[in-house]
């Protein structure tokens, strides 16, 4: 088994842990829903997203219709997804859903930016699902793998278990290309800008960032230092989506050599 096989089912129970919290908010009346806490303590709060999400799970989305409506978002994250703004986020083949959260986590005020915030409450659901699917159909975004980062990889993977109580690979996935659509609460970063990366996981550490299942990133990036952070971001902007294969350089055959020629050569005879 590959070290990167053994983070990830290491992960499983973690994230299974998750979807049962999940589906079990489903099964709570509209008006609340229950969120575990640190310790095992249940807290009670108003499901005003869960209702939004209802919403949008009702809604057949069209990401071609999406392309017109995400006119005003192109102005900053590209066209296709692929800003080449640094500090605005890359969101060309992210999850939907996940694009989705965000948006509705920046109109009902549980995640902040002054632009996101007023750009989120122009934006209803039946578009926001479109706009989702739209750059979620894009071609992946990716990196190039320029240099070796050590103590970048080291983090990602978790060699150290003393550094971060979870490894980054379990719930982003290999390269951080995620695991699966349907678990877009840990959203793709393989590829993502290096200085949008860095302030977030700034933000997650410092607790100005609280959006996550659980807190689980504000618990994961609690002990990171500047360096540390610096390292992981780069790490993880610059990982391919696809790993390029070196070409098999395969010996070209030379023709055979008999007795005859040999001796003929050696009377400079060709």
């Amino acid at each position: 088994m590959t070290p990167i096989k053994g983070y990830m089912i290491q992960g499983l129970a973690f994230i299974l842990a998750l979807v049962v919290i999940d589906a079990f908010a489903e099964d709570v009346d509209d008006s609340t829903s229950f969120t575990l806490v640190p310790g095992g303590r249940v807290s009670a709060k108003v499901n005003e997203e869960r209702k939004e999400v209802k919403k949008l799970l009702r809604h057949i989305s069209d990401p071609i219709a999406g392309k017109e409506k995400s006119f005003l978002c192109q102005g900053c994250h590209g066209e296709f997804g692929d800003s080449s703004d640094p500090a605005i986020p890359k969101l060309a083949g992210q999850y939907s859903n996940y694009i989705s959260k965000q948006v509705r986590n920046f109109k009902l005020g549980t995640r902040a930016n002054q632009i996101m915030s007023a750009m989120a409450v122009t934006v209803d659901d039946d578009d926001l699902s479109d706009i989702a699917d739209y750059f979620a159909s894009q071609k992946k975004m990716s990196g190039v793998r320029k240099k070796d980062n050590p103590l970048g990889e080291k983090l990602f993977l978790k060699r150290d278990i003393s550094i971060i109580g979870l490894a980054c690979v379990n719930c982003h996935g290999e390269r951080g290309y995620g695991l699966t659509p349907q678990i877009s609460a840990f959203p793709v970063i393989g590829g993502q800008h290096k200085d949008y990366i860095r302030q977030q996981l700034t933000n997650f550490r410092d607790g100005i960032r609280t959006n996550t299942p659980n807190d689980i990133m504000n618990r994961m990036t609690e002990p990171l230092t500047d360096t540390e952070i610096d390292s992981l971001a780069e790490y993880v902007s610059l990982q391919p989506l696809k790993i390029p294969v070196e070409p098999i350089k395969v010996p070209v055959d030379q023709p055979k050599r008999t007795r005859k020629h040999a001796v003929n050569n050696s009377r400079g005879i060709k």
